[in-house]
């Protein structure tokens, strides 16, 4: 029997399996759950990922769902946790990474903690203290757009220190270089400074394992998924965790497939017009969906059609100004509210129809459609790309997903995905 050693707490659903995918990466055998669990999990996991949607809750309730998770993770006995956030930092200026984080070292009794949101495979770096997506600062990228969380400030000694009680320091990346013991000593430092968090620097890989192992001692880590890079070594340093090749297998799931897509993101958005270029699409409209229209009947009879032949994709992605003019018509979270339930229960006429593969893209979108189709924890697998792994959602009848956070994604991910489980 396994021990668990990991507990994970995610603050969306594309969040946690790309977390999750990063530990089975390393060979820790994960179960990713939907909201804390209610019953007993498998006893040969390593980690748990508790993934909420708390994001864009309002602070309190953000607050109250994350320590609870916590206090379900610590009763299950872990040894270290993990509040992961997105590596663009999404949040808004009063939260909720800041205040969720202060509320977990308080739980915890634990004064400092490390954030480090970087994720180099995907183009997220820091240095400086400044987050970079590709070549251009956080508020020059597609971010600086998003419909709920833009991002207009790139230094997140200054974006975190505006949302907790706590100040806010940087281990730089002149330190990273030197390895974990100078990281370590940059900790004390910090902590002895009177900071309760560190921003950390990272442009690469290995700068993400010597941050790991530099934390290994660490109650509670905070940050991407990158940064959990190097905690599985961690565990097998300590002989806690044998080494395992078989950490991302998962069962065959047959069936037909589908494309589900309600994220606006810049990388989303290119994805689809890709997919488009080859493959049929069923575009929805929040504005049509607001006026009594029923998409939701004419996308699943447009899909009846075509489903056995080939797979398809439905949409409520958009590009900023159409967004935008939605959002002015309708409220922000009005909007996105009616393409996340129109797309949940198209999932769940797909799943009658006997599709039994999805790919999701977007974190709101993924969390309603995962609820909706009755799915309450997901085995994780392989990675199709970085940070965005295949799974399988624990239910009577097994299905396959793959949940894309916007923004993750080779321009093809789509074809890839379904390539890779077909």
């Amino acid at each position: 029997m396994s021990q668990l050693l990991l507990g994970c707490i995610a603050d969306d659903f594309t969040g946690g399996t790309d977390l999750a995918s990063m530990l089975v990466r390393g060979g820790m055998r994960t179960l990713q759950v939907i909201g804390v669990p209610q019953g007993p999990i498998p006893s040969d996991v390593d980690a748990v990922v508790i993934a909420l949607k708390t994001r864009t809750l309002p602070t309190e309730e953000a607050v109250r769902e994350s320590v609870a998770a916590l206090e379900w993770l610590r009763q299950a006995g872990c040894k270290q946790f993990f509040f992961k956030y997105c590596s663009t930092f999404d949040s808004t200026a009063e939260g909720n990474i800041g205040p969720v984080a202060d509320a977990m070292m308080d739980a915890l009794g634990i004064d400092f903690a490390l954030a480090c949101p970087a994720f180099p495979e995907n183009k997220r770096t820091l240095y400086q203290g400044h987050l970079f997506v590709g070549d251009v600062l956080l508020s020059d990228s597609g971010m600086r757009h998003h419909p709920l969380t833009p991002m207009t400030d790139a230094n997140l000694v200054r974006v975190l220190g505006q949302q907790t009680k706590r100040e806010v320091g940087l281990v730089p990346y002149s330190v990273v270089a030197q390895g974990a013991a100078a990281i370590r000593e940059a900790f004390d430092a910090a902590r002895q400074a009177g900071k309760g968090y560190a921003i950390v620097d990272a442009i690469d890989n290995a700068n993400l394992n010597v941050i790991g192992e530099a934390a290994a001692d660490h109650t509670l880590i905070t940050g991407g998924s990158g940064v959990a890079i190097g905690l599985p070594e961690n565990f097998q340093r300590a002989g806690l965790l044998p080494a395992s090749q078989a950490a991302a297998e998962l069962p065959k799931v047959g069936g037909l497939s589908v494309v589900l897509s309600g994220s606006c993101s810049v990388a989303t958005n290119d994805q689809i017009e890709h997919w488009q270029k080859t493959r049929p699409s069923f575009q929805l409209d929040p504005l049509l969906l607001a006026d009594g229209r029923d998409q939701v009947s004419e996308a699943l009879a447009w899909a009846k059609e075509r489903i056995g032949k080939e797979p398809v994709l439905i949409y409520g992605s958009a590009r900023p100004e159409a967004v935008k003019a939605a959002q002015e018509r309708l409220g922000v979270e009005a909007a996105g509210q009616l393409v996340e339930e129109a797309l949940s229960i198209i999932a769940v006429g797909l799943d009658q129809m006997g599709v039994r593969q999805f790919v999701v893209a977007g974190g709101e979108t993924s969390g309603a459609v995962v609820k909706a189709l009755g799915v309450e924890a997901l085995l994780i697998g392989a990675p199709i790309d970085p940070g965005v792994p295949w799974t399988v959602g624990v239910r009577d009848v097994p299905v396959a997903l793959a949940l894309k956070s916007g923004n993750f994604g080779s321009l093809d991910f789509f074809e890839k995905a379904l390539g890779q489980i077909q």
